[in-house]
């Protein structure tokens, strides 16, 4: 039976309506028969060869004289650090220019490389490097927000299929991001507690819709979730900044990760998703309000009309049913497969 659902973080409602539970391939599109790309394209400009088809490089990582990871800035970016911050009225509206700041991470030298197949130290690598980018570009004047994200496979908008990363940042703090922010402080306010501590501890208590957990992560289809299969990585302490994550958590994160994607990619097929970092405001990083966390969503489903027009979405798939299916993919003892 269909039923609303709130998300007690943002207080918004989605609809679970359960349809479809138990055929995790009638999700499958047509990714899976794509044919496997090759490990090297002459044609890609981030492949090893290409580097001067790229924009100006900002980091590298090497072994053995040579790169396994490069930071690139974002050749096609809409943002730039020349342009102004200054807010100007135009009559009843409002502008400002495109200040900002726009990098590609490129993952790895091999071309059809991806966190399923990568050596489980280049995931944790390159979750390091991410710490590290996001950290440096804080410290870029008038930044007040820094958003990464990783778009996998054509429906997920990616361009390029070689694996790459992408960090945004800028000096605007969009409404649908500030608002979660607004209400978290609401609930501290009048509790005493971290909303995401709270309901972290509420799904590892009541287990329905774990996926996964090692000492320091915790992974879960959300109680409240928009989509089939959608998925949250949190820290099980209390933490606002991504970057203030300490060093020693990083093989748990690359061991959450890594088991997660391996055990979606086993149940849904080579199935487009994207991958986002939610972190706190620069200047706000140790608030005890907010917690970062990472949101993995599968792109199997299109908000339509009703959607769109009253913000509530309708998931087919009940979470409870989706993490079942992904733990038991997992195996007993943890691992995909």
């Amino acid at each position: 039976m269909s039923e609303f659902r709130q998300n007690p973080a943002t207080k918004e409602w989605v609809i679970i309506a359960p349809g479809r539970d138990g055929r995790p391939q009638d999700y499958a599109k047509e990714e899976e028969g794509r044919p496997l790309p090759p490990a090297h394209r002459d044609d890609c400009p981030f492949c090893t060869g290409n580097e001067e088809k790229t924009a100006t490089e900002l980091l590298r990582l090497e072994r053995d004289g040579s790169w396994r990871m490069r930071v690139v800035e974002n050749k096609f970016s809409a943002l730039s650090a020349e342009a102004s911050v200054e807010r100007v009225q135009n009559g009843l509206f409002l502008k400002s220019g495109s200040y900002g700041h726009a990098e590609v991470i490129i993952e790895s030298v091999r071309h059809n490389e991806t966190l399923v197949t990568m050596d489980r130290s280049q995931v944790h690598d390159l979750l390091q490097l991410y710490r590290q980018r996001i950290a440096e570009i804080s410290q870029l004047p008038n930044i007040a927000i820094v958003m990464l994200f990783r778009n996998w496979g054509p429906h997920a908008g990616t361009s390029l299929e070689h694996p790459h990363s992408q960090i945004i940042a800028s000096p605007i703090i969009p409404p649908h991001i500030r608002d979660p922010f607004q209400k978290a402080a609401l609930h501290y306010d009048s509790y005493g507690s971290c909303v995401y501590c709270d309901m972290v501890r509420e799904e590892i208590r009541q287990q329905e819709r774990l996926v996964f957990e090692n000492e320091y992560y915790v992974v879960f289809c959300p109680f409240a979730s928009r989509t089939p299969y959608e998925l949250r990585i949190y820290p099980k302490v209390h933490n606002a900044s991504y970057f203030w994550s300490p060093k020693e958590e990083f093989s748990d994160l690359a061991e959450a990760l890594q088991r997660t994607l391996q055990a979606m990619q086993r149940l849904l097929g080579n199935q487009s998703y994207n991958l986002l970092v939610r972190t706190s405001p620069v200047g706000d990083e140790d608030v005890r309000y907010l917690h970062w966390y990472m949101v993995i969503v599968p792109r199997i489903s299109t908000p339509a009309g009703f959607e769109m027009g009253s913000g509530i979405y309708i998931n087919p798939a009940a979470p409870e049913h989706c993490a079942s299916q992904l733990r038991d993919t997992l195996g007993a003892d943890g691992q995909a497969g």
